[in-house]
């Protein structure tokens, strides 16, 4: 340790305490085992592993809305629409059923934009209304809906992956570490089994309560999901509209997620294609020097870590350099190392005058 003169300490000084030096020791090892919550779950020590470990964990969803939240901002969205189109039910023509139960279906069939035609606003207010509530229909509810289908997909994914493999096979480790690896590829697969009984159930509803033949309640199905509406086939019951409701909205959701989910698929194979080459590809003097940051003519293990997630497309040079000036700032004495006294000097207010 250097001179108390100099402000140079070390990060890790002795103990004059046994006691406090043992707590320090154990608060160390607690840190090393929960260095990372992203860092994959099959490194952790054995015991940190169990049955029921799953990436349902809070690393994993703290980042999505809880489904309370998700439930009463939908609430209020169809609450309002609701009322309002229930008030211009006499503005509102075409084929009806009943009150409450067209109200609803309006408000559903607006919302996800499917628009059968088998009702429509009249007067202007009414169309006013229905172009104001498709909008912000389209940004509200599109984004809780999606946070909170993903949200869903992911929790069922645990259950969704024990399907398909024999967890007693595998057991927790292996478990866990197939989950993380082809998470988007299971999700992927889970909706879209999700997609297909919606698809059926669907097609079987409209053949027995709209006495549809098979291949109009597929179309109309199709049409439905993908949000074409035609308006030539469309649910003209009453316990058909009551079905649609929930199942428009379930359905057209769902057919979003599967899409997104295969775009991010197919993005993380292009990604793990690139991985795969810059770390089976012959190292050349070129990468050398490029690797070299500080220009000194040696290529240490962090200069060529960061050169290889450069070429990963990991983090970028501008990302390094933000970076490097943050750790320049720190770097009170300018040695090119940082300490306690570093830190401390570096982030201390400036002294009053």
């Amino acid at each position: 340790m250097e001179n108390p003169n100099n402000l140079k300490e070390s990060l890790l000084q002795p103990s004059p305490n046994p006691s406090l030096e043992r707590n320090q020791k154990a608060i160390m090892k607690r840190k090393r085992i929960r260095r990372s919550r992203s860092a994959p779950l099959i490194e952790y020590a054995p015991e940190a592993i169990s049955a029921d470990d799953s990436p349902s964990s809070d690393a994993t969803f703290r980042m999505h809305p809880s489904l309370k939240k998700v439930a009463a901002l939908l609430s209020i969205y169809l609450g309002v629409g609701f009322i309002c189109f229930y008030l211009f039910r006499y503005q509102i023509d075409g084929k009806k059923t009943s009150n409450i139960v067209d109200a609803f279906y309006f408000c559903v069939v607006t919302m996800t934009t499917v628009g059968y035609g088998d009702l429509f606003p009249e007067s202007v207010p009414a169309k006013l209304f229905a172009c104001a509530f498709v909008f912000s229909g389209m940004a509200l509810v599109g984004l809780i809906l999606s946070e909170a289908a993903d949200y869903l997909v992911e929790k069922q994914e645990v259950l969704f992956v024990k399907a398909l493999h024999s967890y007693k096979k595998s057991g927790p480790r292996g478990f866990v570490n197939e989950i993380e690896t082809n998470s988007v590829g299971y999700k992927c697969l889970f909706v879209c089994f999700v997609l297909l009984v919606l698809i059926i159930i669907g097609t079987i509803f409209l053949a027995l309560v709209e006495k549809l033949d098979f291949v109009d309640s597929f179309y109309c199905v199709v049409a439905t999901i993908t949000t074409l509406g035609y308006g030539d086939r469309s649910f003209s019951t009453e316990g058909g509209r009551t079905f649609a409701v929930l199942w428009i909205l379930v359905s057209t959701v769902c057919l979003g997620q599967f899409f997104l989910y295969v775009a991010e698929l197919y993005t993380e194979r292009r990604q793990n294609s690139l991985v795969h080459w810059v770390l089976t590809r012959r190292v050349t003097n070129r990468d050398l020097e490029e690797a070299d940051i500080d220009n000194d003519g040696d290529v240490r293990v962090a200069e060529f870590v960061l050169h290889k997630l450069k070429e990963m497309r990991k983090i970028t040079q501008e990302d390094i350099s933000l970076v490097m000036k943050e750790f320049e700032e720190l770097d009170f004495d300018q040695s090119g190392t940082l300490s306690l006294a570093d830190i401390t000097l570096a982030q201390s207010p400036p002294p009053e005058r």
